[in-house]
């Protein structure tokens, strides 16, 4: 696929390998514009929100104690966490990037992977969005949900996405 007229192209990643595939699809089978401004790919990590502490809180403390405290602690320890995986996500598709002599950049969001992937292609705008499967069959697709599959129908630019490697039983 040669297009030659991308501005912005979006390749969403989330740490899995159909993910990361691709973005190498995306490096390699995409043609940005070389006028200027130059074209450009961007890298998007959605990672969860820190709230998450509150579905965990450990309740109330025994004899007497407040039944709505909240633990700092492990507050900053879920989100420390949280940026570790955010970070080693990142380093993984920048190595793949770096492989292919890309120039790209980041951008990390916070929140409901289906929602903020749509929310910053509409707020670039992107010309493209480019997302792996997880290839899902109709059965867990209805009870996990599809992020590809929302964001295909929910973006306001044209949604690719890369079906990943067929793995032989």
């Amino acid at each position: 696929m040669s297009t030659g007229n991308l501005g912005s192209v979006i390749v969403a990643v989330d740490g899995s390998q159909q993910s990361m595939d691709a973005l190498t699809w995306a490096l390699q089978n995409l043609k940005l514009r070389s006028t200027e401004p130059p074209g450009f790919f961007i890298i998007l990590h959605v990672q969860s929100p820190p709230t998450i502490a509150v579905g965990l809180n450990p309740g109330a403390i025994p004899f007497g104690g407040p039944s709505d405290l909240e633990v700092p602690a492990f507050t900053a320890a879920i989100e420390a966490h949280q940026k570790r995986i955010t970070d080693a996500v990142i380093k993984h598709a920048l190595e793949i990037c770096s492989q292919l002599k890309a120039n790209v950049k980041t951008q990390v969001v916070i929140g409901d992977p289906k929602e903020k992937i749509c929310e910053v292609a509409d707020n670039l705008p992107a010309d493209l969005l480019v997302m792996g499967s997880h290839a899902f069959g109709p059965i867990k697709r209805m009870f996990l949900g599809s992020v590809s599959n929302y964001c295909t129908n929910h973006a306001q630019c044209p949604v690719i996405v890369v079906k990943g490697k067929e793995t032989p039983s």
